[in-house]
């Protein structure tokens, strides 16, 4: 899950892209009774003059689970993009990198956490548990 920016700067690679599969930890299931299997991960990447790097960043994976409503089987697919830039120089805005090579875990990891949703439902008119 890394880029190693001076050497695509050698080879004079300035703008790429890149895919891996990743398995999230159990502490970015939002969901209550849900898990998230494999992620994949593909991305375009850009090398600017300043050395930092813009990355579009997407993350796709099923979310499975009980319904939050019913209890019954449920299940989504997630598709989030991300646009981010990582920049050799410390600041609140951006992800930092050490000019090197960026790891992208953190990332990938707040994409995740940001793509899912608050609760996950069987079918879209979830009316909850029948009690009659």
């Amino acid at each position: 899950m890394e880029l190693e920016v001076k050497k695509l700067i050698a080879h004079g690679k300035y703008a790429g892209s890149f895919s891996f599969d990743y398995l999230p930890p159990e502490n970015l299931f939002l969901v209550p009774l849900c898990k998230i299997g494999e992620v994949k991960v593909t991305g375009e990447y850009e090398i600017f003059d300043d050395d930092s790097v813009g990355i579009k960043l997407t993350v796709n994976y099923l979310l499975a689970g009980q319904c939050s409503y019913c209890l019954n089987d449920a299940k989504k697919e997630i598709s989030y993009i991300s646009e981010i830039l990582f920049v050799p120089q410390n600041d609140d805005e951006n992800y930092y990198y050490d000019g090197n090579k960026i790891d992208l875990k953190t990332a990938v990891d707040d994409a995740i956490l940001m793509s899912q949703p608050h609760i996950l439902l069987c079918k879209e008119d979830c009316k909850g548990i029948d009690v009659t």
